[in-house]
C-alpha cells in the first residue's frame, strides 16, 4: 500500500496542474470541515453556554450574532494559510487569492464590530432613562468610522499596497469627502445639540406644522428623526431640522400634569341688560352665585344710598349686568369643578367685541394630559354653560341659517289664502 501511495504521488508530480488541482480541493474540503466544525461544535457550545444569562442571550441571539461573524473568518484563515503550501500554483494567483482572503477578514471583523454596537445600543435602551439621552446617533457614527477604516484597508490589501499611500491621498480628496458626508456632519452636530440640550427624546410629543408632523417622537437616529402622527402615519424629519426650524414639543405639558383649555363662548351682546329684582331673586337661587349676589347686593346698595344721601340722580346708580353674573358663576363652577387644577392658572374674561359676538373666554388647565379625557372634560364643560345660558337671559351669537332666513320671508298670497281658509 505504501509503494501503491509512493507511486501515486509520483505520478501526481509529473501532472502539475492535475496535482495543484487535487490539493485545492482537499483545500476547499478542509476549509468547508473547519467551517462546519467551528460552527456546529464550538459556536454552538458557546451559545448554549451563554444562554444561561440575559447578556449572552442578547451575544447569541439572532443569526447574525457577533460570534457566528467572527466564525466566518476560520475558512478564509484556512485558505489564506494553505495556498502558499500548494505547488505549482502561479505566483499572481496565490497572491490573489491571498489579499481576497484577508480582505474578507477585514470585513468580518468590521461586520462583528457593527454589531457588537448594535448590542451595546440595545442593552443601553434597556436602561429607565436611555430615552433621555438616546446614542443610537453616535452608535452610528462609529459605525460609518469603523466601515470607513474597514474600506481602506479591504482596498489596500487587494491591491496589495499600504493603507497609509492611500491616506496620503487623502488629504487631497477633503474638500470631496467634506461635500460627500456633508449631511452626516451636519447631523452629528445637530444630535449633539440635541443630545446636550435635551431638546426632543423618544416619547415626546412634537409638533412641526412645516412638515405636517404633530405625534410622538418613535426613533431618534444620526440622520432622521421618525414620528409616528395621530393618524398613525409615520413622518421622518432630518435631525438638523429641529435645530434650524421651529417646532412645538408638548412633554412640558405631560409633564406638569394639566393641560390647558382655552376656549371663548360667543355671546349675543344684544342680549346683555341688568338684572332687575326678580331675576336677581332666581339667580341667587343658585348655590355657586348665592355668596356673590348678597356680597354683591350689599355692596351695591352701600354705593347707591350714598349717591342718594348726595343727591345724585338716579341714573348714577349701579346695578348688576347679567354678563357679569354669569362671568362669577363660570368661574366659581370651574372652581368646583374637581376635574380642573386649582393650583395653575384660572380665569374667564371678556375679550374684545366681534363681528361675531362678544367672546367670554374660559382659560384653565384640566387635572389630566390624556388626550381622550381632556376633551371630555372641555366638552362636560361647554355643555352645561351652554345649556345654563338662557337662566341669565343670554344667548349665544351664531350666524343665520337658511331656515333662519326663510322665517324671515313673507309668505306667499297663495299659502297665505290656504291658511285663511284652515283657520276659518
Amino acid at each position: 500500500m505504501p509503494e501503491e501511495l509512493s507511486i501515486a504521488l509520483h505520478w501526481l508530480q509529473g501532472q502539475p496542474e492535475l496535482f495543484a488541482i487535487l490539493c485545492l480541493s482537499l483545500l476547499a474540503f478542509v476549509a468547508w470541515l473547519v467551517n462546519w466544525l467551528v460552527k456546529h461544535l464550538l459556536v454552538r457550545g458557546i451559545h448554549r453556554a451563554l444562554g444561561f444569562t440575559a447578556l449572552g442571550r442578547d451575544v447569541v441571539s439572532g443569526d447574525q450574532s457577533v460570534i457566528r461573524r467572527l466564525s466566518n473568518m476560520t475558512p478564509a484563515l484556512v485558505i489564506s494559510n494553505g495556498i502558499g503550501l500548494i505547488p505549482h500554483l502561479p505566483a499572481p494567483l496565490v497572491s490573489v487569492v491571498h489579499n481576497v482572503c484577508s480582505a474578507f477578514v477585514v470585513l468580518t471583523l468590521a461586520l462583528a464590530i457593527s454589531g457588537t454596537l448594535t448590542l451595546a445600543n440595545r442593552l443601553y435602551q434597556r436602561r429607565p432613562d436611555a430615552h433621555l439621552k438616546p446614542i443610537k446617533g453616535y452608535i452610528q457614527v462609529v459605525k460609518i468610522g469603523v466601515f470607513a477604516i474597514a474600506t481602506i484597508l479591504i482596498i489596500a490589501t487587494l491591491i496589495d499596497r499600504s493603507p497609509l499611500i492611500l491616506l496620503s491621498g487623502l488629504g487631497a480628496m477633503a474638500a470631496v469627502l467634506m461635500l460627500i458626508f456633508q449631511d452626516t456632519l451636519l447631523s452629528l452636530v445637530a444630535s449633539v445639540q440635541i443630545s446636550s440640550g435635551d431638546i426632543v427624546r423618544v416619547g415626546d410629543w412634537v409638533e412641526m406644522p412645516t412638515l405636517s408632523a404633530d405625534g410622538d417622537v418613535i426613533d431618534i437616529a444620526l440622520h432622521t428623526v421618525k414620528v409616528q402622527n395621530w393618524d398613525k402615519t409615520i413622518t421622518t424629519i432630518p435631525t438638523r431640522r429641529f435645530i434650524t426650524d421651529a417646532f412645538k414639543n408638548w412633554r412640558g405639558m405631560q409633564e406638569s400634569g394639566g393641560r390647558r383649555i382655552k376656549r371663548s363662548l360667543y355671546l349675543d351682546q344684544n342680549s346683555v341688560h341688568f338684572l332687575d329684582a326678580r331675576e336677581i331673586e332666581h339667580l341667587s337661587g343658585f348655590a355657586l352665585l348665592s355668596d356673590y349676589v348678597a356680597s354683591k347686593q350689599d355692596e351695591l346698595d352701600t354705593w347707591n344710598r350714598r349717591l342718594r344721601e348726595q343727591g345724585a340722580a338716579a341714573l348714577n346708580q349701579r346695578r348688576v349686568t347679567n354678563l357679569g353674573t354669569f362671568r362669577i358663576y363660570v368661574e366659581s363652577y370651574l372652581r368646583h369643578n374637581p376635574r380642573i387644577r386649582q393650583d395653575m392658572t384660572l380665569l374667564v374674561r371678556q375679550l374684545g367685541p366681534t363681528a361675531d359676538g362678544l367672546p367670554l373666554e374660559l382659560y384653565c388647565f384640566t387635572a389630566t394630559t390624556a388626550w381622550a379625557e381632556y376633551e371630555a372634560i372641555q366638552a362636560d364643560i361647554f355643555d352645561h354653560l351652554l345649556a345654563i345660558l338662557p337662566e341669565f337671559g343670554l344667548r349665544v351669537f351664531q350666524h343665520p341659517s337658511g331656515q333662519d332666513l326663510q322665517r324671515l320671508q313673507p309668505m306667499h298670497p297663495a299659502a297665505q289664502h290656504n291658511n285663511t281658509l284652515s283657520g276659518a
